[in-house]
């Protein structure tokens, strides 16, 4: 009887974990997809902030430049 009882009780435990699995690789998956989702939309976001900050400095490089090659013409 023992041995029928602890075969059932195998079986039971071994559906549960089956179960328990395809639970894990579910929720998984999910993660997967909302971090991903949340990158590009990250990415998105600090292209278009580092986007505007580099063309400001690219012509904020230019000012200086002009201003050094002024300051170098005051010199003479």
């Amino acid at each position: 009887m023992g041995s029928i009882f602890s075969a059932i009780g195998g079986g039971i435990n071994a559906i549960i974990s089956a179960i328990a699995n395809i639970l894990e690789t579910i929720v998984g998956v999910i993660t997967t997809i909302i971090v991903t989702i949340f990158d590009v939309i990250v990415d998105i976001l600090c292209c278009r902030c580092f986007g505007s900050r580099r063309r400001s400095g690219r012509s904020h490089g230019g000012g200086m430049g002009h201003s050094h090659g002024g300051g170098m013409g005051s010199s003479y």
